[in-house]
Parts: C-alpha cells; sequence; structure tokens
C-alpha cells in the first residue's frame, strides 16, 4: 500500500486533494472510513489536541491503524493544531502519520524556530512522518460562527504572502504549508463562507515549492475547492460540517425513538450523517461524479 507521502504526489500529479476530516469518537470514524471506502478515495483522520485528550492519542493511532490493517486500506491520521513542541513530540512517539505545528499566533522568528525543532525531531524519529506548518491566523474553533472569528481578516493585505512562505518553507524544511488565503475555522451561520482568494493561493504555492494545505473547508463551495486544488491546495481540511451533521444525526434519532437506551442503535443516526458529508466532500475533491 502506498505511503502518505507517494498518495499526496500522486494527488497532485492528478490535480485532487486527500480529504482530512477530524473526529472525536469511533461512530464519526466510521462514518467517514465508510465513504472512503465507498468511493476508494485515501482519506486523513485528524485530531486536535483536545480531541486527542478526549479520546486519547495513543487509541486514536490504534484505531486508525487498526483500520489500515484489516483491510489495506490508505488511511491515515494526523495531529491536528498542535500548539507546542512538546504535544508535536508526543504525537511523533505515539506514531502519528503526521503532525501540525500551529504557530499562526507567534511572531514569524518564533513560529520558525519552533517550526524547525518540530521537523527535525519528527524526520529523526520517523523520516516518512509528514509535518504540517501554518502561516497566517485564520481563527481556532471549529464551530458555527455568527461573524468572522475575532482576530482574523481576510482582506488581501491581510492574507499569506508568497515571499514570506517562500522563506518559511526554506528555514523549517517543513512537508507541508497550511495558509491564510481567505479561509475561516468554523463555520459561518448560513453554511456559506467568503469566496477563497485563488490567485493568492497559486502563488504561494509556486513560490513556497511545496503543497498547500486549505483548513477551515467547512462553509466553502464546491467551485472554491475545485479551484484551489488547481491552485495547489493537496489536503482540504473538514471539521465543523462534520461536527453540525453528527449532532443533527443524533438529534433525529433520539426524537424518533426517545425511548431507546441502546447506543449503538441511535448513535448509527449521527454515524450515516457524518458519512454523508464526508461522502459529499470526498466526490468533490478527487473529481467523482
Amino acid at each position: 500500500m502506498s505511503s502518505l507521502s507517494e498518495i499526496l504526489l500522486k494527488v497532485q500529479k492528478e490535480n485532487r486533494a486527500i480529504g482530512h476530516f477530524n473526529i472525536s469518537n469511533l461512530e464519526a470514524l466510521w462514518g467517514i472510513f465508510n465513504a472512503a471506502r465507498k468511493l476508494g478515495a485515501p482519506v486523513i483522520i485528524g485530531t486536535s489536541e483536545g480531541e486527542r485528550d478526549f479520546i486519547g492519542a495513543r487509541q486514536a493511532v490504534a484505531l486508525v491503524k487498526s483500520l489500515r490493517e484489516e483491510f489495506d486500506y490508505p488511511i491515515f491520521i494526523n495531529a491536528d493544531h498542535t500548539y507546542s513542541f512538546d504535544r508535536v513530540k508526543e504525537a511523533v512517539d505515539l506514531g502519528y502519520d503526521a503532525v501540525i505545528f500551529d504557530g499562526t499566533e507567534l511572531p514569524f522568528e518564533e513560529n520558525v524556530k519552533i517550526t524547525k525543532r518540530c521537523v527535525d525531531y519528527a524526520k529523526k524519529i520517523n523520516p516518512e512522518i509528514i509535518v504540517e506548518a501554518e502561516l497566517g491566523f485564520i481563527g481556532k474553533s471549529s464551530k458555527v460562527l455568527d461573524e468572522i472569528p475575532s482576530g482574523v481578516k481576510i482582506t488581501e493585505e491581510f492574507l499569506t504572502k508568497a515571499k514570506e512562505a517562500k522563506e518559511f518553507a526554506q528555514r523549517t524544511g517543513l512537508d507541508l504549508m497550511a495558509p491564510a488565503v481567505g479561509n475561516i475555522h468554523g463555520m459561518l451561520k448560513g453554511g456559506k463562507d467568503p469566496a477563497l482568494n485563488i490567485e493568492r493561493i497559486r502563488e504561494i504555492r509556486k513560490s513556497a515549492g511545496i503543497p498547500l494545505v486549505l483548513h477551515g473547508g467547512s462553509g466553502n463551495s464546491a467551485q472554491d475547492f475545485t479551484d484551489a486544488i488547481s491552485a495547489g491546495v493537496s489536503i482540504v481540511h473538514i471539521s465543523t460540517e462534520i461536527r453540525v451533521a453528527y449532532r443533527k444525526g443524533l438529534q433525529i434519532a433520539l426524537q424518533e425513538n426517545p425511548d431507546e437506551v441502546a447506543p449503538y442503535k441511535y448513535l448509527k443516526e449521527a454515524m450515516k450523517a457524518v458519512e454523508k458529508v464526508a461522502e459529499e466532500k470526498l466526490k468533490i475533491f478527487n473529481k467523482i461524479k
């Protein structure tokens, strides 16, 4: 089976992207995995620091790797939004396939310094691990929002600049970069976020020379995804839409079966709702009709 690095190269050549979906529990994992298997698409499971603390970082790795081994399937696990070297080290030591250091709220030089330390350590422990970092603040919470998150500015002058991206990539040696290109974490009420700056994505990809990752994909349009992938995005993150679907599915199941007490029965609807969202996104990312 191909490694994550090999699949990244493949999707770039084919102008596709790998879907990255966050989970907090087993039924969300099964929903995402079922969607990926149905379509034959590679998939990345993300766990943020909070999600890892809830599930158990070691347990999350074991769950994803058990699916990979049992089904001989390209499903990988990423330590999403990690805010310190120590937490990056923890994820690397536990066998994560990929890890993200998020230093977007730090000064540029500090972000470079810690990112390089993370890259150096990760590659020493596992040369195959994928290391990502972020340049440009797009918020922190994966939730439904009334307005653009505090501190996030999506006008052109505040987006990640191609020159800075190039310097950041060269000085850190990272594998992937997540820039600010008009994207926001979370999802605005009404379900549609502002359009992405596709030209800026193209400029950053050319300048940095490494694949880009689109964070905060919940709420973006199908056309934005297609254009962003063509411009240089190789992984797309979806979290809030998964959370919203899970909750709605669970609410419906409990309303329709108020006396049901067996979790494996009422949680099926939440799992199916997650599967539907994951399938819809994976079709877009992989150009599947």
